[in-house]
């Protein structure tokens, strides 16, 4: 049995997003709950290195459209990540999931061997087949991102779990 370039892709993506989005729901909820100002969860690190919460969620989600667009050889959606809020974050969220939904199957299956070039003419620069790109960078990378929010939100003591993480399969 074989599994689709887009089965491994876009349904992972729209799963994790939609996980996401209501485990940022939760968080809001929590937040007013026990009077806790947003910011404090919206700005939350690990560590003073780290990017916060909301940096997280926007790289998740950068990750989402750009290898979907990558795999479809279509141009990725430019946007400015500007988002301060969980409302903010949520629009964001359904604009991505919308977008990615709109992706059919047969614009990213048969893509397993395009070349995909990130950071083109910089010392970054790597080249990838289009399945390499989303086995060993584009999926990996996505979800470093979709985990750290949530380690961000439960260790601030948003009360969710590994059914929150994964969402509905």
């Amino acid at each position: 049995m074989t599994i689709s370039l887009y089965d491994a892709s876009i349904p992972v993506f729209t799963q994790m997003l939609t996980a996401l989005s209501d485990v940022l729901k939760k968080a809001e909820a929590h937040a007013s709950a026990k009077n806790i100002d947003p910011n404090a969860l919206l700005q939350a690190r690990l560590f003073p290195d780290m990017f916060p919460l909301v940096r997280q969620v926007q790289i998740a989600v950068d990750f989402a459209k750009g290898v979907s667009s990558r795999l479809a050889e279509i141009e990725v959606p430019k946007y400015e990540d500007t988002e301060t809020t969980f409302a903010e974050l949520q629009a964001l969220l359904t604009k991505v999931l919308g977008y990615i939904g709109e992706i059919k199957p047969e614009q990213i299956n048969g893509q397993e061997g395009i070349e995909i070039v990130t950071r083109p003419g910089t010392p970054k620069e790597k080249r990838f087949t289009g399945q390499a790109y989303l086995l060993t960078y584009g999926l990996p990378q996505f979800f470093f991102h979709v985990t750290t929010a949530y380690a961000l939100l439960r260790h601030n003591g948003v009360e969710v779990g590994k059914r929150d993480y994964m969402g509905a399969f």
